[in-house]
């Protein structure tokens, strides 16, 4: 689903939601405006060196905590903050995820987002699939409780025997199914171009098989399949983005050159998105003083 559908969506009937993406991006386009209304914020998984990872480990020790995450936040120009599963214990009880919730108002911060690292690819009668599916419902449950509006899903990566168009499908059907429970606790899911889904064509037609007003795309900057442009890939997903998640380095012919993160901003604003920039710093480098030193370059670019 377009993200400018999702918007006008809010305003017709059911019925609508079922117009293709194409005509009801034709249709909202004379609605676009060059006024900016980006926000900033920032993914605790650009500290992961420093928080727990409860995904390998259930009793996993970190450097810092969720809260210190947030509280370091405070101190770089952002409005929100996207909390990773990963580094929050699993099952997040009830308490622990109010506690975010009122750890977070309490300074500030828009809780932005969530994230959860689920695999769609299985056949929908599987017993993988059962499993993923449980796992997703969990933490659309978790985020739900914290008052998160949208969750960055994936494809997967299909078993090396599948057939590609098997696995397609498969994850057109899953996303269905997930997104009539995310409609039931209001939430949106928002997959992401990565792994299986970093050619462009594969991705866009999973976008658009879907067909939900609580999916969308998860525009990542630095996922994608070897391109010599992958400016123009990305030009192609903004007009779905539901959320934008900005990494500092990108893959032209395959090969990671530092992003141009005006030209990603210029994107967004292109495709008249409207929401959180979220920055994920992957790099070898120290996220202390790297990440607050990319915010506020991006912090520059989005006024």
């Amino acid at each position: 689903m377009n993200r400018r559908n999702f918007v006008a969506l809010s305003a017709v009937s059911l019925t609508a939601c079922k117009t293709s993406a194409k005509r009801m991006l034709a249709s909202t386009t004379q609605n676009v405006t060059t006024t900016s209304s980006l926000k900033l914020s920032v993914a605790a998984y650009s500290l992961r060196s420093l928080l727990p990872n409860f995904r390998n480990d259930a009793h996993a020790k970190g450097k810092i905590q969720m809260e210190d995450f947030m509280e370091m936040a405070t101190k770089w120009p952002v409005s929100g903050v996207e909390l990773t599963s990963y580094f929050l214990p699993d099952p997040c009880t009830i308490e622990h995820a109010y506690k975010l919730k009122r750890h977070a108002h309490m300074l500030g911060l828009d809780i932005s987002g969530g994230a959860i690292g689920n695999n769609f690819s299985h056949a929908p009668d599987s017993p993988e699939l059962t499993k993923q599916m449980e796992y997703t419902k969990q933490w659309i449950d978790t985020y739900a409780l914290m008052g998160v509006p949208v969750i960055r899903v994936f494809a997967g990566n299909p078993a090396k025997e599948m057939n590609k168009d098997q696995a397609v499908r498969n994850i057109i059907a899953n996303l269905k199914t997930a997104c009539r429970y995310a409609a039931t606790k209001g939430m949106i899911l928002a997959m992401e171009n990565h792994d299986f889904t970093t050619d462009i064509d594969r991705y866009l037609q999973i976008i658009e098989s879907v067909d939900s007003p609580w999916f969308g795309a998860n525009l990542d900057s630095g996922n994608l399949a070897i391109t010599p442009d992958p400016y123009a890939d990305l030009a192609r997903i903004a007009p779905y983005a539901i959320n934008a998640q900005i990494k500092v380095v990108i893959p032209v012919n395959g090969k990671k050159e530092p992003a141009d993160l005006e030209k990603l901003i210029a994107i967004l604003n292109q495709a008249n998105y409207r929401g959180y920039v979220v920055l994920e710093y992957e790099e070898a480098a120290d996220p202390i003083t790297e990440v607050p030193r990319y915010l506020h370059e991006l912090n520059k670019l989005i006024g």
